[in-house]
């Protein structure tokens, strides 16, 4: 099947799967004659595993590794699970620093009397902050 055709049946762009195929986590495709790229059901099913990673939030590197995982048939369970504890701990880091950010912000809204005047408590605190 053409590009455009895997493109839809894994919800992916074309532009990123060429992207995929460009950093090695797709093999290159086969060509046909006229240049158009050519995809298997295996390269269908390795895209469909790219793209469910990649929607879990896990980064191309973590992409790449559990790829090898996922080949390597004499892997150890472990290693998967590894991979994805460490992922979870970033994660976690991510959601607790959101979470201050986002009540910065509702301290600073709460502040705000939001009327007509010009006082802005958010403004001062944004133009406050020099390191």
């Amino acid at each position: 099947m053409n590009i455009g055709q895997a493109a839809k049946k894994t919800g992916l762009s074309a532009k990123m799967i060429r992207y995929y195929e460009s950093i090695n986590l797709l093999p290159t495709a086969y060509r046909t004659e006229g240049g158009y790229r050519q995809y298997s059901a295996q390269d269908l099913h390795r895209l469909a595993f790219i793209k469910r990673s990649r929607d879990l939030g896990f980064s191309l590197a973590e992409v790449s590794q559990l790829l090898a995982l996922w080949q390597d048939r004499e892997r150890a369970s472990a290693d998967v699970k590894a991979l994805a504890a460490t992922h979870i701990n970033e994660l976690e880091r991510k959601i607790n620093e959101l979470s201050g950010l986002r009540d910065t912000l509702k301290e600073l809204i709460d502040s705000c009397q939001g009327n007509d005047r010009p006082d802005c408590p958010i403004l001062k605190d944004l133009a406050g902050r020099v390191s």
